[in-house]
């Protein structure tokens, strides 16, 4: 059976994203959004737990045996670095590793829309990049901070779980903070945050309450706060945004949204024509005098309109964004039906060339 650092080294020469090492199955690895078995061996549940105890730091292993799991990230030299969550199952143990590149990648490298740039300079305010595990969220918010990094002089402060990207000094002050390792919790991070005069805050998750309502109430005191929602689509991300507080405060934050949110970036993964890879499929919503209104009145059935609508401003809706990728060639129209929001309007392009 091959051991946990020849199939991560396998996984990266093959252009692999996720190694899944789970015992009594076979190791499988992820390729354009597709798992595949390497072999068909079973892992044994001691080799298993062998293994991840090798590459798991002593800290990690104490609270993966106190709470059955873990994550934290693994640095292998001249290869790369990993995103690693730990867990017991029926058979035994088992771990997900996610390869992270060396160094962010810029806007233009992931072919991200213009307007994001011109999102990376606003100085308050909150910018959430959104989409189901795996969508390139990470990939997506290292490319902003990296922007940022790159053209200001400003203090950035990340709070993650764990420490993806490792940012480099340019001309910003970046200070990274792992959760687990550096401070309890996402909330109590952000709450120390806000006295080390930050101009940037990059939230890893907003999981909870306490850290989402700190996040708002950073990005209207004025302070550029980035942060993540696993949700699917902009206009959902707003109402589980609101959702997320009791229904006697609901009215207040949306009226603080209304002033403080900047836009929802909100993404998938979409498979290249020529399976040379994967790119991002974007719907974006700016918040504009509209926007702002349709948030304070609570009436997100509308926001649809402003996305349809909204091009001049950067706007796009998931499908008009996978109508462009297809109509450019850089995917097939069966991929952009499978990852349509409204199959319906998508028909036309299933089973088409190109």
């Amino acid at each position: 059976m091959a051991s946990i650092e020849e199939l991560l080294e396998m996984m990266i020469r093959t252009k692999g994203s996720d190694l899944h090492f789970i015992a009594g199955e076979p190791a499988r690895v992820r390729r354009l959004g597709e798992l595949e078995t390497e072999g068909d061996t079973e892992l044994e549940p001691e080799f298993v737990q062998n293994e991840i105890y090798k590459v798991m730091p002593p800290e990690i292993r104490a609270q993966f045996e106190s709470h059955d799991h873990a994550d934290f990230a693994l640095s292998m030299e001249g290869l790369a670095r990993f995103r690693v969550n730990v867990f017991r199952h029926i058979a035994g143990m088992g771990a997900v590793f996610r390869g992270i590149p060396a160094s962010a990648f810029s806007l233009e490298e992931l072919g991200l829309p213009e307007v994001i740039a011109s999102l990376c300079m606003q100085t308050n305010g909150l910018l959430l990049v959104t989409g189901k595990t795996g969508s390139g969220k990470s990939t997506t918010l290292a490319a902003m901070v990296d922007y940022i990094n790159s053209r200001r002089k400003a203090h950035i402060i990340t709070i993650e779980d764990p420490i993806e990207f490792v940012h480099s000094r340019k001309r910003s002050l970046i200070s990274q903070r792992e959760v687990g390792q550096h401070t309890r919790t996402f909330a109590s991070a952000l709450r120390s945050a806000l006295r080390e005069d930050p101009d940037v805050i990059l939230i890893g998750e907003l999981r909870d309450l306490e850290t989402t309502s700190l996040a708002v109430t950073a990005a209207e005191t004025g302070i550029m706060v980035l942060g993540t929602l696993h949700t699917n689509g902009a206009i959902s991300t707003v109402d589980r945004l609101v959702n997320t507080f009791p229904l006697n405060k609901q009215n207040q934050v949306r009226s603080m949204l209304a002033t403080s949110l900047r836009a929802v970036v909100s993404q998938q993964l979409v498979t290249k024509a020529d399976r040379s890879g994967r790119l991002a499929a974007i719907e974006i919503l700016i918040n504009n005098s509209a926007v702002s209104n349709i948030l304070r009145e609570g009436k997100t059935e509308q926001l649809e309109n402003i996305l349809t609508g909204g091009s001049l401003q950067g706007m796009q809706s998931m499908d008009n964004a996978l109508r462009r990728l297809v109509d450019s060639g850089q995917v097939k129209g069966e991929e952009a039906y499978d990852k349509a929001f409204r199959k319906a309007e998508f028909e036309k392009y299933r089973g088409a060339a190109g």
